[in-house]
């Protein structure tokens, strides 16, 4: 099984169907709200989204080292082999 990471803001309406696509495909993933958390969580999300050469933009979804920016469904699927 793929690992699912999502960076998501917890009233951004893509963020919520980027979850959404996940529940109802029975993927597990994590997510951390950047909107809710600490300073330091938001400074290593940040580190993280430069790191894979993206600005800060919702959703971030990696799966394993794959990242999808933004809500795109078609590359969610390609990647999860769906």
């Amino acid at each position: 099984m793929k690992k699912v990471v999502m960076y998501t803001l917890s009233t951004c309406p893509w963020c919520m169907r980027a979850k959404k696509f996940f529940r109802e495909h029975d993927i597990p993933f994590e997510y951390i709200d950047y909107d809710k958390a600490d300073g330091d969580t938001k400074k290593a999300i940040r580190e993280d989204c430069l790191a894979h050469g993206s600005e800060m933009s919702f959703p971030f979804v990696k799966v394993n080292d794959d990242v999808v920016v933004g809500y795109n469904p078609d590359k969610y699927a390609k990647l999860l082999g769906l």
